[in-house]
């Protein structure tokens, strides 16, 4: 880089660490022995022998790669499979998998609305999203947190325009949950239609973990859309667009996220369609979340998550970015929300509830993140 830009860099550094925002990559090896609440393995299922080994068998039979985009040769029998399992889980007619679930988000929205189009969207809904939005080039109308008022009062303004009301089922900052259900009627009486991203409800929420779409009786309704990940509850990679036949195909033919990746690894893949096939044979998984969350939240003095993410408000950036660091001397390693993350400006510690922690350490974690908490009220 010439010595304009190096200056430029440098001085958005400074700015950076001025305000406590630098982040830094921090790679970990294969045998960490820190308790980690930080991910996104509500189940435990990335490291369960049983997605591993399918995993693993996919990867010998397919390769390591798909090879190509999905409309090319990368949609295998295998990608089909995972799609039926997908649908059948939630409830939904069909599904489209994606590589990401930043993609899922990405092809959906993109390929709804445009120029022509009204987009409705929740102030504190996922990066994902707001960039989809963006890409759609359609008019924004960004409501407040959970306002169905609001969301109701855009639709009113659409003046005969198709629209897209963007939402979470649970949201990834605060934990609590949308109000689908009012959502959905609205959207039904001005013929918009509801984007859901199951993201942190999927695997977690609902009875059996079948997410709030479902528990609400939403599955397949015809307003609404739902998105979704395979790297949180699932344990792997990947994302999918569910809902009725029609919009599949037409994501086939027209979203150019999708239409222009490369497929989702056959490893990846194979892991999905294990780990789906544990979490319907094993409702005890998202109940011992369900467990575990609640009984954090009431040792911290927090409402209880309608999800596995419990968040925990700091005096700023720098207090989170401390408390963070003490839990991780203490050997539990937890997240850490700071602007421009979080929607509403207030820094955070993020602590994932995970099923797949062993009883004693997760009690150990447990008075380790109290104690930190404490000390920094």
């Amino acid at each position: 880089m010439n010595g304009r830009w190096e200056q430029w860099l440098a001085e958005a550094a400074v700015r950076r660490d001025a305000a406590g925002l630098t982040r830094r990559l921090r790679p970990r090896g294969p045998d960490d022995d820190t308790v980690d609440l930080a991910g996104n393995d509500y189940l435990g299922l990335s490291r369960d022998p049983r997605v591993v080994a399918a995993a693993a068998d996919a990867a010998r039979e397919w390769g390591a790669g798909a090879g190509a985009s999905r409309l090319v040769t990368g949609t295998t029998t295998l990608h089909s499979a995972l799609e039926q399992a997908l649908a059948r889980f939630t409830g939904q007619p069909a599904a489209l998998v994606t590589s990401t679930g930043y993609h899922a988000n990405l092809s959906a929205v993109t390929a709804l609305a445009d120029r022509d189009a009204l987009i409705v969207s929740d102030a504190h809904v996922h990066a994902s999203l707001i960039d989809a939005a963006r890409l759609a080039r359609a008019e924004i109308a960004v409501v407040p947190h959970g306002d169905v008022a609001a969301v109701v009062a855009a639709l009113e303004g659409a003046r005969g325009r198709r629209a897209l009301v963007l939402a979470e089922s649970v949201y990834s900052v605060l934990g609590d949950a949308a109000p689908l259900a009012e959502l959905a009627a609205a959207c039904e009486r001005h013929e918009a239609l509801l984007v859901v991203d199951e993201a942190h409800g999927l695997g977690v929420a609902g009875a059996g973990g079948h997410g709030l779409v479902r528990h609400e009786g939403l599955a397949g309704h015809p307003h609404v859309v739902v998105t979704a990940t395979l790297s949180k509850s699932l344990g792997t990679q990947g994302g999918a667009v569910l809902g009725s036949p029609a919009l599949v195909e037409h994501l086939v033919n027209t979203a150019r996220p999708f239409i222009f990746d490369t497929a989702l690894a056959p490893a990846a893949a194979g892991a999905a369609m294990a780990s789906l096939a544990l979490l319907a044979d094993t409702p005890s998984l998202p109940a011992l979340v369900r467990a575990r969350v609640t009984d954090l939240a009431e040792r911290l003095g927090l409402a209880v998550p309608a999800g596995a993410v419990l968040s925990v408000p700091m005096a700023s950036p720098q207090a989170a970015l401390a408390a963070q660091a003490t839990c991780l001397d203490h050997g539990i390693r937890v997240g850490c929300f700071r602007p421009p993350s979080v929607p509403d400006g207030v820094s955070r510690l993020r602590v994932t509830t995970s099923a797949g922690v062993a009883r004693d350490a997760w009690d150990r974690a447990v008075d380790v993140v109290a104690k930190v908490v404490e000390a920094s009220r």
